[in-house]
């Protein structure tokens, strides 16, 4: 049996204080992030335990940080983009997040959406992601261990897919994966290059797709460690 956290250590003090978090949340207000669910969830979620502890001062800082495996937690404002990005057309019922990494990102969107499946390649780190659920009570997240290329076809179609790892192209696999009136938030591109924030629309007729600004993120990798 795992134990959970106790509201202490989900309320933090000093550097991982909700004060401290408001103020986080004002940064990313007037960077421009307007969906104000989207900002309640990122002040609800405890970023502070999906870092190293001695991480834990800086976790309300607006940057990445390293976790396990040469990963990294993405910067707060991108974890608040994309999800605000998810839910500009409405709220999806069943979504797929490809990269579960710390796990932040998917209990950001757990909080905001009915139904939320998340693949991670690396088991360590979807070990330690899958403690931090049970541990918050996150009970709506569903964790897979798996090449996120393949998405999850015996679960698709999705009504909305993001990626947290950036692919040279998205994977076809991942575009049937979508249903119809379904959008995908993706990173694109090399790691040493530029690198591009893609949304992505199904249609009954096809795909669309605007690029939207330029990103930074870990390599989408193949296989499973």
């Amino acid at each position: 049996m795992i134990d959970l956290f106790s509201q202490d250590e989900i309320r933090g003090r000093g550097m991982t204080s909700q004060r401290t978090r408001d103020r986080l949340v004002q940064r990313l207000r007037d960077k421009g992030i307007r969906n104000e669910s989207v900002l309640n969830a990122i002040s609800s979620v405890p970023r502070h335990l999906f870092v190293d502890e001695a991480l834990a001062t800086r976790s309300y800082e607006d940057t990445s940080l390293p976790i396990a495996a040469g990963q990294t937690i993405s910067q707060p404002y991108i974890v608040a983009k994309m999800t605000e990005l998810l839910l500009a057309e409405g709220i999806p019922n069943k979504v797929l997040e490809l990269g579960t990494g710390s796990g932040y990102q998917a209990s950001v969107l757990s909080r905001l959406v009915p139904e939320l499946y998340t693949v991670e390649r690396i088991k360590q780190l979807l070990n330690e992601a899958i403690h931090r659920f049970i541990k918050l009570k996150y009970e709506n997240i569903k964790p897979f261990y798996s090449d996120g290329g393949w998405g999850l076809e015996n679960y698709a179609p999705f009504d909305a897919i993001m990626l947290t790892a950036a692919p040279r192209e998205i994977p076809d696999t991942l575009y049937q994966q979508m249903a119809v009136g379904g959008i995908m938030v993706a990173p694109v591109g090399a790691k040493d290059g530029k690198q591009s924030l893609l949304l992505v629309r199904r249609t009954s007729t096809g795909f669309t797709e605007e690029h939207l600004s330029s990103v930074s993120f870990v390599p989408f990798l193949e296989g499973c460690q």
